[in-house]
């Protein structure tokens, strides 16, 4: 995820919020990375990185991981629990 500060471009543009609002908007409606489920990406060494994410609900068997193309892919499937008790 790209985070740019306008705050400094706000202050120099007093009286133009409406046109600074508008811009920023516009700037995160056009991110193609979905920043849901909440994550961090930590640098461990020069080529070693660690990638912790927020999964609530789901445990380790329901999740995979692929990677292919340079693109890291995290998909989390629920399994059904059938219900066996009589009501």
């Amino acid at each position: 995820m790209r985070t740019v500060d306008l705050s400094p471009l706000y202050r120099s543009f007093i009286g133009f919020d409406h046109l600074a609002s508008m811009m920023d908007a516009a700037q995160r409606s056009s991110e193609k990375q979905p920043s849901y489920p909440p994550y961090n990406i930590e640098a461990l060494a020069e080529d070693k990185y660690q990638i912790t994410m927020a999964v609530a609900g789901f445990t380790e068997q329901e999740l995979s991981l692929e990677s292919e193309n340079n693109t890291l892919t995290v998909k989390g499937e629920k399994q059904n629990k059938e219900d066996k008790t009589d009501r």
